[in-house]
C-alpha cells in the first residue's frame, strides 16, 4: 500500500515538475528576448556595438544560453558567445527569417553546427513600427532535459527515503503486532508435541491478551483432564495386576488337582485369556507412563540394536519356521533411550513374526536414524497405514490372524515420538509390509 501511495503521488508530481520546468524555460527565454529587443531598439539606429555587446552578455548569463542580435539584413551585430561571428549572415536561420517578417517565434530544432537539438527563441526589434533587427536566444535542449532529470532524481530520492522510513516503521509496528501471535503459536506447537505445561505469555493488545488468557485456560484444563486420564489408567492397570496374578494361580492349581480333559482344556483357555489380559494391562501401563518419564537420551548404535533384537527373537523365529536376517552397516546412530528403542523394535518384530507364514523371511535393516522390519505377511488393506497405530485398533490382517491387544503399534509410535521420531507401516512391493522406526540425530 505504501509503494502504491508513493507511486500514485510521485509519478504525477514528476510529470508536473517536468512540464513546469519546460514551461518556465520557454517563458523565461521569450520574456528575456522581449526585454533585449525593447532595450536594443534604441541601440540599433545607429548601431552601438559596445552597448549591444554588454547587453547580450548579461542576457546570456541570465538565461544560460546564447543571445544574438542581427540587423534587418540578418547580419550579426552582437553575440554573447563569441565576437568572431560579427558581420556574419544568419538570414538562413528559419527563426530569424520569421522574426524579420515581424512575428516572434519559439521552436525546437537540430543545430548542424552544434550537433545537438536547441530551443530557439526569436523576437523582432521594432523601431517606429518598423522591424530593424532580431534578437535570438538559443538554449541547449539536453541542458534543459538534464535539469529536469536532476529534479526528478531528487524527487525519486525523496520518495525512496519516505518509502524506506515507512517500511521500517511498518516493520516495527508489524513486529509488535505479530510477536504475541508468534509466541502463542509457539506455545500451541509445544503443547501439540506433548509439553502440556507450556503456556502463552499474556501480552499485546486487549484482544491478544484475551486470546492468550483463553488459550491458557484451555491448556490448563486439558492438562488436568489428560493427567487425570493417565493417572486413572496407571492406577487401574496397577490394581488389576494383583487379582489377575491370583486368578492365574487359581486356574493353574485347578489344573494341577486333576480334572477331566474337557475341563482342563477350558481351564487352559482361561489361563491364556488371563495372560492376554495381563499383557493388555502391562501395555496400558506403558502407554500411560510413556510421556511422563525422564529418561536420559544417548547415542545408540542402531546396528547393535538390530543384532540384540535378532538374538532375542531367534528362538521364536526358528520355532515358527521363519528365517530372521539382519542387514545394515555399523556406525548408524540415533538419539534416544536404549530401553525405548528395544521395546519399540520388539513390537515390530513380534508383529512381523506373527503375520509371516512358515518358511518366510523377516529382515531387520538398519540405516542412519532408521530401522526397518520387512516381512512377507498379508500386509495392510487400503487406508490402514495410520489406523493401525490407534489404540485397540487391529487391521484386517489382525482380525483374521492371531489374537492380540491392538496396543503394540501404538506403544512403538509413542516411544519413538518421545524422542522426536516416529513409526510407520507400509506395504511392500510383491507382498508383505515394512515397519520402520525413525529417530533424531545423535547430535541434536
Amino acid at each position: 500500500m505504501l509503494v502504491l501511495a508513493v507511486i500514485s503521488l510521485g509519478v504525477p508530481l514528476a510529470l508536473s515538475l517536468r512540464d513546469r520546468v519546460n514551461a518556465e524555460v520557454h517563458s523565461q527565454a521569450l520574456s528575456q528576448a522581449d526585454v533585449v529587443a525593447a532595450t536594443s531598439a534604441d541601440l540599433l539606429s545607429p548601431p552601438r556595438a559596445r552597448n549591444l555587446e554588454l547587453l547580450v552578455r548579461s542576457s546570456g548569463a541570465s538565461v544560460r544560453g546564447r543571445v544574438l542580435i542581427v540587423d534587418r539584413q540578418g547580419l550579426v551585430l552582437a553575440d554573447s558567445a563569441s565576437s568572431s561571428t560579427l558581420g556574419s549572415s544568419y538570414l538562413n536561420r528559419p527563426e530569424i527569417a520569421t522574426a524579420l517578417a515581424g512575428r516572434a517565434v519559439q521552436t525546437q530544432r537540430p543545430s548542424h553546427s552544434l550537433g545537438e537539438n536547441i530551443l530557439a527563441t526569436a523576437v523582432p526589434v521594432v523601431h517606429n513600427q518598423s522591424t530593424i533587427g532580431v534578437v535570438r536566444i538559443t538554449q541547449s535542449v539536453s541542458a534543459v532535459q538534464s535539469a529536469v532529470s536532476r529534479t526528478i532524481t531528487k524527487l525519486i530520492l525523496v520518495a525512496g527515503t519516505v518509502l524506506l522510513l515507512g517500511l521500517l516503521a511498518g516493520a516495527v509496528i508489524a513486529r509488535q503486532v505479530a510477536l504475541p501471535i508468534k509466541r502463542l503459536e509457539s506455545a500451541a506447537r509445544r503443547i501439540a508435541k506433548g509439553e502440556l505445561s507450556a503456556r502463552a505469555v499474556v501480552e499485546g493488545s486487549s484482544e491478544q491478551r484475551s486470546l492468550s488468557a483463553s488459550f491458557n485456560e484451555m491448556a490448563e484444563r486439558n492438562q488436568r483432564l489428560i493427567g487425570a486420564q493417565r493417572e486413572f489408567i496407571a492406577d487401574a492397570s496397577h490394581q488389576l495386576r494383583t487379582p489377575l496374578t491370583a486368578l492365574r494361580l487359581r486356574l493353574e492349581e485347578a489344573v494341577a488337582v486333576g480334572v477331566a480333559a474337557p475341563i482342563a482344556a477350558e481351564l487352559s483357555a482361561g489361563t491364556a485369556e488371563v495372560d492376554r489380559l495381563a499383557s493388555i494391562v502391562d501395555e496400558l501401563l506403558v502407554l500411560s507412563r510413556a510421556e511422563d518419564r525422564e529418561l536420559q537420551g544417548e547415542a545408540v548404535d542402531l546396528s547393535d540394536a538390530v543384532l540384540r533384537a535378532a538374538s532375542r527373537w531367534n528362538a521364536v523365529a526358528e520355532a515358527r519356521g521363519i528365517q530372521l536376517t539382519t542387514l545394515g552397516s555399523r556406525g548408524a546412530s540415533a538419539w534416544c533411550a536404549q530401553a525405548d528403542l528395544d521395546r519399540a523394535l520388539d513390537v515390530l518384530i513380534e508383529n512381523a513374526l506373527h503375520y509371516s507364514p512358515t518358511g518366510a523371511e523377516v529382515t531387520l535393516r538398519s540405516g542412519e536414524r532408521r530401522i526397518e522390519v520387512l516381512d512377507r505377511g498379508p500386509g495392510l488393506a487400503p487406508g490402514e497405514q495410520e489406523l493401525v497405530f490407534e489404540r485397540f485398533h487391529r487391521g484386517s490382517a489382525g482380525r483374521q490372524g492371531p489374537p492380540g491387544s491392538g496396543l503394540g503399534l501404538a506403544i512403538a509410535r509413542t516411544l519413538a515420538r518421545a524422542w522426536h521420531g516416529d513409526a510407520h507401516l507400509v506395504n511392500r512391493s510383491g507382498g508383505g509390509a515394512m515397519a520402520s522406526l525413525e529417530f533424531a540425530w545423535s547430535d541434536r
